[in-house]
């Protein structure tokens, strides 16, 4: 068909990302760009334009306001998506040889910037909802009995990374995680890469980001969750755990020395969406939209799940013994496209979008694919063999050029895996380079590649 011709092509209804739903709801400004003589847009690093690391021209200015408007002390935009400003943010926060502490559900470009960096990954487990299989939200108890391992683990801990909220919309209660993280004189960086709208604070009700709470490296992801296109990201920074100088030196590396014109008037432009009045009304009346859909559906008993984001929905296919992966195939089919298909639930991305007219034909393709499977007994999750904390056995650097061979999952019990394997997306890592892969973890593999048959391979590369 040609990938032009795939771009223009008609989807349905759009319940994925990028959260302007195909253009609908992108900021008017750069509606009015769009429009103009194609190419026009695309500009170098002009003088008066600058770039995201040069001090002067009309980027400096702009995320000088950004940063003033959010009430941080720096900020910079990325063209490489949320993965370049997280990765350059790790490797502002830590040296070769230091430890990093990240749950299990960190999305694998922190693991990758791992590799970069010669950082130690110093993984801890978070609760687990079996009913779903989600990995779920954890309190500052759990932070503390984390700390109390990850120190007998390693001694040189430089940084801690939360991820919140999560891609399903779980929410967990920011403030006393970040005390807990600042009581042991850390810094910390929150991946909030799907919560960029709470920045607006546009209810006291909704969670608000842990900028509010004074994290000093938030990671926003602006096509995820405001009005950007696709790879438009900010970093904010606030406090003085962390050396502007870091950042920048490692977001040069990292990022595009010719970054798009387009993508950084995006970036300006989605923010600016989310502190205008007239943007911000249209963004209330979009999340109360959401929630009459919501309610709608619950009250004609289609199995949602609770998060803490109105803007997504959790479509609860293991209640009735079905996988959302199958069911996800089944709304294609019928012109409604979710977002995130897992072993156990459909997640819907609303978005900035109206979708006023769907809550019946939800309704409708729901009870067709529910007819069409028929009625099971509740699938459950088997909790993930983890350890409260662990690191790997063997370092990334050592792995990744390490000689290796391919071996059955069920033949690679003892074995040092030099891959990473993680279904996309969550994009959340089941096994990364440098673990030993024990009876429990190849059993649970196994298990899991039945539940992604498409996305986990027989075989696992391991270190010769």
């Amino acid at each position: 068909m040609g990938l032009v011709n795939l771009l223009s092509a008609s989807r349905g209804e759009n319940l994925f990302l990028p959260a302007h739903g195909r253009g609908n709801a992108l900021p008017k400004k750069i509606k009015r760009l769009l429009k103009l003589r194609p190419g026009i847009w695309d500009l170098p690093e002009l003088f008066e334009i600058g770039g995201p690391l040069i001090s002067e021209g009309a980027i400096a200015e702009s995320q000088k306001s950004s940063a003033y408007e959010v009430g941080v002390d720096r900020c910079w935009y990325g063209v490489n998506g949320a993965t370049g400003l997280l990765q350059s943010s790790l490797l502002a926060l830590a040296s070769p040889g230091q430890a990093v502490l990240m749950p299990r559900n960190v999305h694998k470009s922190c693991i990758q910037a791992c590799l970069f960096g010669g950082l130690i990954p110093l993984l801890f487990d978070v609760p687990y909802l079996t009913d779903r299989g989600h990995a779920s939200v954890f309190d500052r108890k759990w932070l503390q009995r984390v700390f109390k391992k990850a120190k007998e683990l390693e001694d040189d801990i430089a940084a801690v990374v939360l991820v919140n909220p999560t891609y399903q919309g779980y929410s967990a209660d920011m403030e006393s995680l970040i005390q807990e993280i600042h009581s042991h004189s850390l810094p910390v960086l929150v991946d909030e890469a799907h919560g960029a709208y709470l920045i607006s604070q546009i209810r006291p009700d909704l969670p608000k980001s842990a900028i509010s709470f004074g994290a000093d490296l938030v990671v926003h992801s602006l096509h995820k969750s405001a009005p950007g296109l696709v790879q438009c990201a900010v970093l904010w920074s606030q406090g003085e755990k962390v050396d502007p100088f870091k950042i920048e030196r490692s977001i040069e590396l990292l990022q595009t020395s010719s970054p798009s014109s387009l993508l950084l008037a995006s970036c300006e432009s989605s923010i600016k969406e989310l502190f205008e009045s007239k943007a911000l009304k249209k963004l209330k009346s979009r999340i109360e939209e959401a929630e009459l859909l919501k309610d709608f559906l619950i009250h004609k008993d289609v199995p949602l799940l609770k998060n803490s984001d109105p803007l997504r929905i959790i479509l609860h296919t293991s209640r009735y013994g079905l996988s959302g992966i199958e069911v996800d195939k089944s709304f294609i089919k019928n012109r409604i496209i979710g977002e995130l298909a897992e072993p156990g639930t459909l997640t819907f991305c609303l978005g900035l979008s109206s979708h006023k007219r769907l809550g019946k034909r939800f309704v409708r393709i729901w009870n067709e694919t529910l007819k069409s499977f028929g009625r099971q007994k509740p699938s459950f999750f088997k909790r993930p063999p983890f350890s409260i904390v662990s690191k790997p056995y063997k370092p990334f650097s050592c792995c990744w050029g390490s000689s290796f061979e391919k071996v059955y999952l069920q033949d690679a019990i003892g074995r040092i895996s030099v891959e990473m394997v993680c279904p996309y997306p969550p994009g959340i890592p089941l096994l990364i380079p440098g673990e030993i892969l024990d009876e429990a973890r190849v059993d649970w593999l196994i298990e899991q590649k039945c539940f992604w048959p498409e996305q986990i391979s027989d075989f696992v590369r391991v270190i010769s």
